[in-house]
């Protein structure tokens, strides 16, 4: 399910209420050391139902970055400045429309359209999310 966001992960683990029979596995866009993410997901552990809350992460800033670059005709993904909002960055530099959410839900349609399975995304991905398989799938 689509959080948009870690900002409430801590009530959002406590609302989902994990337990021994019940795991709850998060990937997090963009967790890398010392980000506002990383000290999110750090906190999780201490808080309740911690301990059956597996949060994992990838280094891509958005997971548009996980499809492999080739699928959609590129060496690699643009550099985007921090200072434009990554997405709008990435299809302006790729010459798409981007005016507004709709441009950038199209775009992240024709991303994801472009693969054909799980071989056209990165690693880093394919690693995080089998670990959250094996997290939630574990026998009591």
């Amino acid at each position: 399910e689509y959080l948009g966001g870690v900002d409430d992960l801590q009530s959002i683990v406590g609302e989902f209420s994990p337990g021994p029979t019940r795991r709850l596995g998060v990937l997090v866009d963009h967790l890398v050391p010392g980000s506002k993410e990383s000290r999110i997901a750090e906190a999780v552990p201490r808080g309740r139902g911690g301990e059956h809350t597996l949060v994992v992460g990838h280094p891509y800033v958005d997971i548009w970055q996980a499809v492999k670059p080739a699928r959609v005709g590129l060496s690699q993904w643009p550099t985007v400045p921090r200072t434009i909002e990554w997405k709008y960055g990435v299809c302006a530099a790729l010459g798409w429309p981007h005016r507004d959410q709709t441009d950038i839900a199209k775009a992240w349609q024709r991303i994801r359209g472009s693969v054909r399975d799980w071989t056209d995304l990165e690693p880093e991905l394919i690693g995080r999310v089998e670990e959250l398989i094996d997290f939630v799938t574990q026998p009591v």
